[in-house]
Order: C-alpha cells, then sequence, then structure tokens
C-alpha cells in the first residue's frame, strides 16, 4: 500500500490545467481497461471543474460512457435536489450533459431513511456490484478514487477525531457530530480499495495543508489513506506553493 509520501505528484499551473489534465488521464485509463470501468467521485469545487471538463470536446465523444460506473465517496445527508448535495453538483456538472445510462449511476440514498439505514443501504449496493462480501487487494473496488482535501485534513467525510476513523468492518458509515448535518461516508477500507487514488487540490488556501498531506502528517485523516493500488496527487501551482 503507497502513503502519501510515496504518491505520485503533479503539479498544474492553474485550475484549467489541473481540470485538463486530469480528464486525460482518466479518459486514458477508461479507454485501457476491458468491460466496466468504476469510478468514485468527489465533491467539492476542484473536482467540479473536472467533471464540467468531461462534459466537453473531446472528451465528450471519446469517454466510454456506457461501460463506466459513477460511485461516490461521501455524502452530506441532504435530498439529491438539495445544493449542498455532492450527488447534486456531479449530475449538474457531468452526468446530465454526458450520455451516461441510469443504471450506472449510484448515489448514496439520502431520501425517507435514517442516516445509518442509508449507510448500511448503500454497503448493501456497493456489495452486491462487486459481488463479493469481503473486499480483496487483487480486486479492487474502484477503477479510480478521486479525493478532496479539506482544510482541516479530512477526505471524503473522514474527519479528525471522528470515530468512524477507526472503522474497520463496515464499508459505508453514517457520520454524525463532525459537522452540522449528518453525512454519509465510504470508509478507509472501501476508498482503499483502488486501482488508482487521486487527491485533487487547488487554491492557495490548500498549501498550508497540502504541504503537511504531502510530507505524510499521521494527523490528518487524508494522510492516512493508503490506496492498495497508485496513489495520485493532482494540484495547481497555488496549492504546492
Amino acid at each position: 500500500m503507497i502513503g502519501a509520501s510515496e504518491a505520485n505528484t503533479e503539479v498544474l499551473a492553474d485550475p484549467e490545467a489541473l481540470s485538463r489534465r486530469v480528464a486525460t488521464w482518466l479518459l486514458e485509463l477508461a479507454v485501457s481497461k476491458e468491460g466496466v470501468f468504476t469510478v468514485c467521485l468527489s465533491g467539492g469545487s476542484t473536482p467540479q471543474g473536472l467533471y464540467k471538463r468531461l462534459a466537453e470536446a473531446p472528451y465528450l465523444d471519446a469517454f466510454p460512457w456506457s461501460r463506466t460506473h459513477w460511485f461516490w465517496g461521501d455524502e452530506r445527508f441532504v435530498p439529491h435536489d438539495d445544493v449542498l448535495s455532492n450527488y447534486r453538483m456531479a449530475r449538474v456538472a457531468l452526468l446530465s450533459r454526458a450520455p451516461v445510462p441510469p443504471a450506472n449511476i449510484h448515489p448514496i440514498p439520502t431520501e425517507r431513511l435514517t442516516a445509518d439505514a442509508a449507510a448500511s443501504q448503500y454497503e448493501r449496493e456497493l456489495k452486491s456490484i462487486y459481488g463479493a462480501k469481503r473486499l480483496d487487494p487483487a480486486h479492487p473496488l474502484f477503477d479510480v478514487n478521486f479525493l478532496g482535501l479539506g482544510p482541516d485534513g479530512h477526505t471524503a467525510s473522514l474527519f479528525p477525531g471522528n470515530a468512524v476513523l477507526a472503522e474497520r468492518a463496515k464499508w459505508v458509515a453514517a457520520v454524525i457530530g463532525a459537522k452540522p448535518g449528518a453525512r454519509i461516508t465510504l470508509t478507509y477500507p472501501t476508498l482503499e480499495s483502488s486501482r488508482h487514488a487521486a487527491f485533487l487540490v487547488a487554491g492557495d488556501e490548500k498549501r498550508a495543508i497540502f504541504r503537511r498531506l504531502r510530507y505524510g502528517d499521521k494527523s490528518l485523516p487524508a494522510a492516512r489513506l493508503h490506496p492498495i493500488g497508485t496513489l495520485w496527487m493532482f494540484a495547481d501551482a497555488a496549492a504546492a506553493g
């Protein structure tokens, strides 16, 4: 397993160059793999630029939409049409603008359920798609997992000091009390079951925390993530300093 201090790091000039580079990188990975291609999405403004880019030429016409399945690393426990919803952001930026089969979209459920029930339901869906009840390092759940980096060093909804950081049995968990409002997050073992995991980081406000991540500061939840495949960090010049 690869840690943050050993990641492949690329620094791009600005957010636009970052989104273009990562879109090309994702397209190359998708085209080079036969069969189903699985992508786990992150919320936030930096990935939003990437999603918009994928829905434009030349990616729109070249991407294997029909065999790509889309998942989410975490979600705020709000309706899917709420402005705070990670699903809504990805739908508006990408999924409604590209020829994605509805059956290939797997949002975290957030309606007519409790947070714990929603987490359990999403875990059942992941296991059904994966075809097993236990994760096998030889068979990653995701081909690509996009990750964000919060100002406190969180990624997905793995926040400093929260009990979910120690969760190793559940694939998906409810996060209560870390932030106003509940959240649903994939746990470390699930996020780590990735052929390629990639942090997308942009903006000078992320410079200090990104530096700590690159040096492998284990007090940061993001730095404690060790994917079974390759770890990447794509940053703009402002974040990288």
